[in-house]
C-alpha cells in the first residue's frame, strides 16, 4: 500500500475519515441483506509520471469529479504489478458509498418515488391503497453518461499532464471502435491472471491477449506498408507513366545492374541474381508489369486485409461471449430466487416496491437469461458444445492469421519493389543532372 486516504465533502461527519467508522455506518443504514453499498472503480495511472505526480493527479481528479458532487471517496494506491516484459502497471482503487450525504450530515435516500399520472394529471391507483410509481435514483452517480464523463475527465487530466511535461504520449477513454482505430481490443487480465502468467502458467486470457497482440502487429505492419505504397504511387505514377520514362521492369533491372556493378564477390552477384529472379517471378505470377497493375495489387491487398479484419472482429466478439456464458449461468442461478420472488407478488404496489429494492439484481438476472437463451434456446447449457464452438473459432483464427501472414509477405515484396524503383529513379535523376551540368560546362 503506497497511499490510502478518505476524502470527505464539507458536510460529512469528520469521524467518517476513519475507514472502519465509515463503512460500518454505510452497512448500518441499509435494511436489505443484498443492498448495494458502494460504487467501485479501478483506474490506471501512467508510467511516464512519478508516483508522487500520479498520486497528486489522482487526488485532484477525485476532489474535482467526486467530492465536489458531495461523494465520500475511499481510495488507495497499490504497489504496481509487473506485466509481461517487466512493464509497470500502476493503478488506484476507489470506493464511494452509493447513498448521498444530506447537508445535515445524515445519509440520504438512493431513490425517490415518481408517481405515474393519467391523462388528467392525476395519480393512478395501484388497487392496494397506494398509487403506481417508478423508483428514480436521487443522484446521477450510477448513470452510464456520468461514468462516460468521468472517464473523459480522467483522460483529459492525464493528457494535460503529458503536455505540461512535453511528452508525446496521450490516452483515450474511448474504445478502439469509437476512436475509429481498426485494431482488436484485448481483455482485462487482472492481478490473478498476471501473477499466473509471470510464473509461466498459461491462462486463457493470456493466450487470448497474445493472439490479439500478434494479430494487431500484423494489421499495423500491413496497413503501414499499404498506406506508404499508396502515397508513393500517387507521387510517382504520373512521372513513370510517361512514354519516355522506363517501365517498372526496366527500373528494377537498372537497380540490379547498379547493385551488381558494386558487388565485391561472385557470391554477392549470384545472390543479387537470385533475388532479382524471385522478384520478377513474383511480378509475373501476380500480373504486375506497370504502375497500374501494381496499384491494382495494392488495392487488392487493402481490401483483403479489411475483409479479414472484419472477420476477426466477429470471431473475437463470439469467443468473448462464449467465455462469459458460465458466469452468466452462475449469475442466473444465484439470482433466480430474486426473480421467482417477483413472480409470486400479486399486487402492483408491492411488485413495484420489490422491483425498486432489487433493481440491480433483476437487471443482472435478465441480462444473464437473455445471453443464455440466445445461445441455448432450450435452457440447457451444453459445455461440450461451447468448447467445440470455441475450438472451431480458434481454428478459424489460425486460418485467418495464415492469410494475414500471406498478405504481410505480399506487402513486404511490394515494399521491396517500391524501395528498388525509388533507388533507380534517384540514380537516373542524378545521372541526368550530371549530364546537364556537363553540357552546360561544354557550352
Amino acid at each position: 500500500m503506497i497511499c490510502s486516504e478518505i476524502l470527505l465533502p464539507a458536510h460529512a461527519p469528520p469521524e467518517y475519515a476513519d475507514r472502519e467508522t465509515l463503512w460500518n455506518a454505510v452497512e448500518k443504514v441499509e435494511r436489505g441483506k443484498k443492498a448495494q453499498l458502494a460504487y467501485s472503480f479501478d483506474i490506471a495511472l501512467q508510467n511516464e509520471f512519478s508516483m508522487e505526480e500520479n498520486i497528486a493527479l489522482a487526488r485532484q481528479f477525485l476532489l474535482e469529479q467526486f467530492v465536489s458532487r458531495g461523494m465520500i471517496v475511499d481510495f488507495a494506491v497499490h504497489s504496481p504489478d509487473k506485466e509481461d516484459g517487466g512493464i509497470s502497471n500502476p493503478h488506484f482503487h476507489v470506493m464511494c458509498p452509493i447513498r448521498p450525504m444530506e447537508p445535515n450530515g445524515k445519509w440520504g435516500n438512493k431513490q425517490r418515488r415518481e408517481y405515474v399520472l393519467d391523462e388528467n394529471g392525476e395519480r393512478i391507483p395501484d388497487g392496494s391503497g397506494d398509487y403506481v410509481f417508478n423508483a428514480v435514483p436521487t443522484t446521477d452517480w450510477g448513470s452510464p453518461d456520468t461514468l462516460e464523463r468521468w472517464r473523459q475527465a480522467w483522460a483529459e487530466l492525464c493528457n494535460a499532464k503529458f503536455a505540461e511535461k512535453e511528452l508525446p504520449s496521450r490516452i483515450d477513454h474511448r474504445s478502439y471502435e469509437r476512436q475509429g482505430v481498426d485494431l482488436l481490443p484485448t481483455v482485462h487480465e487482472g492481478p490473478t491472471v498476471r501473477a499466473m502468467e509471470r510464473k509461466g502458467i498459461s491462462t486463457e486470457k493470456g493466450e487470448f491477449n497474445r493472439w490479439v497482440k500478434a494479430t494487431n502487429a500484423a494489421i499495423r505492419d500491413i496497413r503501414k506498408k499499404i498506406a506508404a505504397l499508396v502515397e508513393w504511387l500517387k507521387e510517382v505514377k504520373d512521372e513513370l507513366s510517361k512514354p519516355q520514362t522506363p517501365d517498372l521492369i526496366s527500373l528494377l533491372q537498372a537497380y540490379y545492374d547498379r547493385r551488381n556493378a558494386g558487388a565485391y564477390s561472385q557470391k554477392a552477384r549470384i545472390n543479387n541474381l537470385t533475388e532479382m529472379n524471385a522478384l520478377f517471378n513474383y511480378l509475373m505470377e501476380n500480373g504486375i508489369h506497370d504502375l497500374d497493375t501494381l496499384e491494382n495489387r495494392v488495392d487488392a491487398l487493402r481490401e483483403s486485409s479489411d475483409f479479414l479484419k472484419t472477420k476477426m472482429d466477429i470471431q473475437t466478439a463470439h469467443m468473448k461471449e462464449i467465455r462469459k456464458l458460465p458466469q452468466y449461468l452462475s449469475t442466473y442461478r444465484e439470482l433466480k430466487p430474486v426473480y421467482d420472488g417477483l413472480q409470486k407478488i400479486k399486487f402492483t404496489r408491492s411488485k413495484e416496491k420489490y422491483k425498486a429494492e432489487h433493481a440491480a439484481e433483476l437487471k443482472q438476472f435478465y441480462e444473464a437469461r437473455r445471453k443464455l437463451s440466445a445461445e441455448f434456446p432450450d435452457g440447457k447449457l451444453d459445455r461440450h458444445k461451447l468448447d467445440a464452438e470455441y475450438a472451431r473459432l480458434e481454428q478459424e483464427h489460425e486460418e485467418t492469421y495464415a492469410q494475414f501472414k500471406s498478405i504481410r509477405a505480399d506487402s513486404q515484396q511490394l515494399w521491396k519493389i517500391k524501395s528498388y524503383v525509388e533507388s533507380a529513379r534517384k540514380n537516373q535523376e542524378q545521372a541526368q543532372q550530371q549530364n546537364h551540368r556537363k553540357q552546360e560546362q561544354e557550352i
